[in-house]
């Protein structure tokens, strides 16, 4: 017999059907698949917490922080707790809460978030109000390092539309510039202080008590005192001095008085901020200013021509940002306004004596093309001859002294001169205004690395449908899509009911 035939089994005969598996065989089986999958779950979610890419698709890139608060964020050495006080009914909530993320994200685990609504979360507000001794009374954020801590109202992270209605929208938010400067305020711990020089006079009360308020204001953000100091009274600037604000003084100052601020200049880090009165009589300062490369031209920049109504004369001027100054970078792309009246400056760049004192001069504002520097100004046309200045023309400067050869520039003295008293006006100011003067004042105490952090714009978008619009709308919302959802449940119910 063949081997196929043993192997054939007889006719009739039927398999045995395969014993089925026991219980505990299919539990064993089940568990391990849930266990695999969990695993494979949680190492996934591993994977993705710890290792992932963001992308900020937003226009205006309003989920990126700047390049100076991830520096600065690297390089935190101290562990800081932020509070979010705000009602979730505020506008600026979503904002505020987005911007924080960042922080706390790229913070390397030293920069804590808490959010407290205090109209919901009473208990938790009233502890803080305790612990902190404010009274929490608006919204705000709430920044604290060891004993140290600063808290920024709503109004002071956003910019609003001019005008007197009550309700005035958001143009700019300026979030980042306000917490970043209140980070840096919290961990130094040390306020730095300015002394801004009173009893020279001003165009008027109105415009010094400006310029005062609005240093104010800049130093509550910036983390700086501004005292009140009249050179007349003290017999050298006091030692303490991280700036002196010299802003619109319309009378000179005296021989002892230059001769002050001469030996004050000579410091290793010594910081002044100058906005000249061109209609001022300050010659013993305007000589001085020349001696070190910045000489006051005394004339007015402006803008005149004939048109079919008449002469027309503009004094008020449209600068523009050099290019090549790195604490003024951020504001490039920005023009500025100069109301008032302004004088030019003449710059001493290649001089032997400057280069011997280590002296670094250099333009921060440019007049546009259009304007020159005009001699008979009073004129009703004037015209430009020999005696103007023509293009460029240059409206503020930097001073720069001794290790300018050094990156981090730590022991060398700044200053800032700006031939206009106009740029701190409560009328008048315009927020690169704002951004100018502090980026200067962070400037002379040397935290240029940390400045240059610009508001983002906010945008109001309407939308305007026609009736057809709506009516496509509605049909398309209330009848076409429901209608799909439910021929797609009918097919499967219809399908199951024949199997």
């Amino acid at each position: 017999m063949s081997d196929s035939a043993k192997n054939t089994p007889p006719a009739g005969a039927e398999e045995k059907p395969r014993p089925m598996p026991k219980r505990a065989g299919i539990g064993l089986n089940v568990a391990m698949q849930v266990l695999l999958a969990l695993a494979l779950f949680a190492g996934v979610n591993r994977l993705n917490y710890y290792h992932y890419w963001r992308w900020d698709l937003s226009p205006s890139q309003d989920y990126t922080l700047s390049q100076a608060t991830l520096t600065y964020l690297d390089s935190l050495s101290r562990d800081v707790q932020i509070y979010i006080v705000f009602g979730r009914d505020s506008k600026v909530y979503g904002d505020v809460q987005s911007l924080l993320d960042e922080y706390h994200l790229h913070g390397r685990q030293r920069i804590k978030v808490r959010s407290i609504d205090p109209i919901r979360d009473i208990e938790r507000a009233e502890q803080l109000k305790a612990d902190t001794g404010l009274s929490l009374a608006q919204n705000g954020v709430l920044i604290r390092c060891g004993v140290n801590k600063r808290f920024i109202t709503e109004e002071e992270l956003v910019v609003r539309e001019s005008g007197t209605s009550t309700n005035k929208q958001v143009i700019e938010f300026r979030g980042e510039d306000a917490i970043t400067s209140a980070l840096m305020s919290v961990v130094e711990g040390r306020v730095r202080k300015f002394y801004y020089v009173v009893g020279k006079g001003s165009r008027s009360d109105e415009a010094q008590s400006d310029a005062y308020n609005a240093a104010i204001d800049l130093g509550r953000q910036q983390n700086f005192e501004v005292i009140q100091v009249n050179l007349s009274e003290i017999s050298h600037v006091p030692t303490d001095a991280d700036g002196l604000l010299i802003l619109g003084a319309r009378y000179d100052l005296s021989e002892r008085e230059v001769s002050m601020l001469n030996d004050y200049w000579q410091n290793k880090r010594a910081g002044i901020f100058i906005m000249l009165d061109p209609g001022g009589e300050t010659t013993r300062l305007n000589a001085f200013l020349t001696s070190i490369g910045v000489h006051p031209r005394g004339d007015r920049v402006l803008m005149a021509e004939s048109t079919s109504t008449g002469p027309k004369k503009e004094f008020s001027v449209l600068g523009e940002f050099a290019k090549d100054v790195p604490f003024t970078r951020h504001l490039v792309s920005s023009a500025i306004t100069l109301a008032g009246q302004t004088e030019s400056l003449e710059i001493v760049q290649d001089n032997p004596a400057l280069k011997e004192q280590a002296i670094s001069v250099q333009p921060l504002i440019i007049a546009a093309p259009r304007y020159w520097g005009e001699r008979q100004f009073l004129e009703e046309l004037p015209i430009v001859d020999e005696e103007d200045t023509v293009p460029p023309i240059y409206v503020s400067a930097s001073i720069e002294r001794g290790a300018v050869q050094d990156e981090k520039r730590a022991d060398s003295a700044r200053m800032v001169v700006v031939s206009n008293s106009t740029l701190l006006d409560k009328h008048t100011m315009l927020a690169v205004s704002r951004d100018f003067v502090a980026a200067g004042l962070n400037w002379l105490m040397n935290r240029g690395d940390n400045i240059g952090i610009p508001p983002k714009s906010k945008h109001s978008y309407r939308i305007q449908l026609t009736s057809r619009q709506h009516e496509l709308i509605f049909w398309i919302t209330s009848i076409t899509l429901p209608g799909i959802v439910l021929g797609f449940g009918l097919m499967v119910w219809a399908s199951r009911r024949a199997a």
